[in-house]
């Protein structure tokens, strides 16, 4: 950190080195610009971004955009020229290993849907006509799954808060792995007893399934900010990148469980895909479709086991910080008192969203037959599926791809998938007997294909993120697993409802979940994105002590607060030069801490490194040419430790 202090302070031209460490030619600012105000947020007058009019800031955003593209582009180039193989690792490592538990959540999940055709014509006394097992519980498969789903979403939130990231995250792929060890081997004395332990097991492999949002969202996201006091650039350029990276693996578990299981038909079933179909290859692909990922799912124990230690860091510096040893009820009810409208947006929006996207998925089937014609062979539905979802990892890549562009971002995006997906819906809904004529089949493809595309383009991939962000630290886990918890709350109505209306009522009910997910999100949900996530836990501080109306920075500019926030009068108290004077007040108090344990003659403190690399010759030579007393007086004085606004 000190070398890229001075490699700041000379590509300004200004002198920084010197054995007496007097620098009386640096101007305050200049001294200070790199760790105040990075120039991927400000420009060269000390401008925030969001404070600029809009010709400014999209100028400022498309040439620091374009830049930082091609520094990307150059580290792929140079990676790729050391070892071709490098990025291709490089990008396991960072997107595919973090997402890994919600690519197994995505591969069984929407396996209900994917197998439960082949299941209803190999089993049809079973599965479709209802003689030999009880209808109740087949329909049980699905509402068993997402009510373990909610169950695992709420314990592990907390638990996550309580005992760590890490705990969270082995806890979760163990669960799922014996889930899957347990839907493999489903048996029963009777086809209904079969059904009975398959719905139980996937109840159980729900939980684990659950944790793997709360878990997943914030262990990525911590990743990407880390745990100092200083934030990084990858943090506020790529950490909307870095989370929906993880979160599109859920997209690709679907593609790949509907790719096997074609592949899977074709090896059971003598190289045929068409009906009628034994209950031994049935079975057969069955078992086997779950057998496969239970393998990458044991590798994912050992992983986070010996290789994730570090998971939990943040955490634990935030918990460090407010001087909290468990879970954080303080924090807690804060969140609830100045964040509960957020709930209201991130629960709501993801309720709202998973009518959509679950009773989409739950029930493709159905809808696929609208498409295509009442078929004997599962396989026209199959690949009706396949192409579907590939549209669908279009829209998860695209999403990742903008979610951290401060011209268009989380909320624009969020807002306009829950109007497209309105729009894509309420049409047909409106003109069914039309739009599903032979001669108009093809509009409609083309309006259910793009639901799904604007579904990943938009909510489904922002209230996975939003979730976590907009929260503190030490709550984080609770805030997310209970948004996703009322979420799946909107899967679990849509299957029950589902149950009881036809296809094209579906059609009538579905489209104004999308229109009130827009509603929320425009006046309940802030707009992070481009916002300093250690700005935010900078506030927290602030509120955590009594203190919110001092507290002047960007994390309360109107730009980063939702519509109800704004109305209150939260954006009253940004003023950017009272913060800049407050973070330099801050930072003397840190380094003055920092310097106090460096010539700490008992030696009994924990020398914190990372901190202490913080300062450059320009800062501390500054802070001991401004600080009107000398180190040692200072530090045999009361300690002052201005890092918290927790202070006397």
């Amino acid at each position: 950190m000190a070398a890229y202090a001075q490699d700041n302070l000379a590509s300004d031209g200004i002198q920084t080195g010197g054995p007496n460490g007097h620098h009386n030619d640096l101007n305050e600012r200049a001294i200070f610009d790199y760790l105040i105000h990075p120039d991927d947020s400000y420009d060269s007058n000390g401008v925030y971004w969001a404070d600029m009019n809009i010709l400014k800031r999209s100028k400022f955003v498309g040439s620091y955009d374009l830049k930082e593209a091609g520094r990307e582009l150059a580290s792929i180039g140079r990676m790729t020229a050391q070892d071709p193989l490098s990025p291709v690792m490089y990008y396991i490592k960072n997107m595919v290993i973090p997402g890994a538990g919600l690519g197994l959540e995505g591969y069984v999940l929407f396996s209900i849907g994917n197998v439960t055709p082949l299941l209803q014509a190999g089993f049809k006394s079973c599965w479709s006509t209802y003689k030999t097992c009880n209808e109740e519980w087949t329909r049980a498969v699905i509402y068993l799954e997402i009510v373990g789903i909610i169950c695992g979403q709420i314990l592990v939130g907390y638990l996550g808060d309580w005992l760590g990231r890490r705990w969270g995250l082995i806890q979760d792929a163990t669960i799922m792995f014996i889930g899957l060890v347990m839907l493999t081997a489903s048996w029963g004395t009777t086809l209904n007893g079969w059904v009975i332990c398959y719905a139980w097991s996937l109840f159980f492999y729900g939980v684990g399934v659950g944790g793997e949002y709360p878990m997943t969202a914030t262990a990525s996201m911590e990743n990407a900010v880390g745990s100092g006091k200083v934030s990084t650039k990858e943090d506020r350029l790529h950490r909307g990148r870095k989370v929906t990276s993880a979160f599109l693996m859920q997209g690709w578990g679907q593609f790949l469980n509907q790719a096997l299981l074609i592949v899977l038909l074709f090896c059971f079933h003598s190289g045929r895909s068409k009906a009628p179909y034994s209950e031994k290859s049935v079975q057969w692909v069955y078992r086997v479709s779950f057998a496969i990922p239970a393998i990458g799912t044991l590798w994912l124990v050992y992983y986070r086991t010996f290789k994730m230690k570090a998971a939990g860091r943040q955490l634990a510096a935030a918990k460090k910080n407010s001087k909290v040893t468990g879970y954080d009820v303080q924090s807690l009810k804060l969140t609830l008192t100045y964040f509960g409208p957020r709930l209201i947006a991130t629960a709501g929006a993801w309720y709202c969203n998973d009518i959509f996207f679950y009773g989409n998925k739950l029930f493709q089937s159905e809808f696929i037959m609208v498409l295509s014609g009442k078929q004997t062979s599962v396989m026209p539905g199959w690949l009706y599926n396949l192409i579907n979802t590939g549209v669908e990892l279009i829209g998860y890549y695209l999403a990742s791809f903008l979610i951290d562009n401060k011209l268009y971002g989380r909320k624009n995006m969020q807002q306009v998938g829950f109007l497209m997906c309105f729009v894509l819906f309420v049409v047909p809904a409106f003109h069914y007997t039309y739009y599903t004529d032979k001669s108009h089949i093809h509009a409609f493809q083309a309006m259910y294909f793009l639901s799904s595309f604007f579904n990943q383009f938009g909510p489904n991939a922002v209230t996975f993120l939003v979730a976590a962000e907009v929260y503190p630290t030490p709550i984080r886990a609770t805030a997310h697993g209970f948004s996703a918890a009322v979420g799946k709350c909107g899967a679990l109505t849509a299957a029950v409802m589902y149950d009881y209306i036809s296809t094209r009522q579906k059609f009538y009910v579905v489209p104004w979940f999308g229109l009130v997910g827009m509603i929320l999100t425009f006046f309940f949900l802030p707009d992070t994105t481009g916002l300093d996530l250690k700005e935010q836990e900078r506030r927290w501080q602030f509120i955590r002590a009594g203190r919110e109306h001092e507290y002047h920075g960007v994390a309360v500019h109107p730009k980063h607060l939702s519509f109800w926030e704004n109305f209150r009068g939260v954006g009253k108290y940004y003023n950017a030069e009272l913060d800049y004077q407050q973070k330099i007040e801050e930072l003397r108090g840190d380094w003055m801490t920092s310097q106090a344990r460096k010539h700490d003659e008992k030696g009994g403190f924990n020398h914190d490194e990372e901190q202490d690399d913080m300062w450059s010759d320009g800062i501390s030579s500054y802070f001991e040419r401004t600080s009107g007393r000398s180190l040692m007086q200072g530090h045999n004085e009361k300690k002052y430790d201005s890092s918290s606004p927790e202070r006397d």
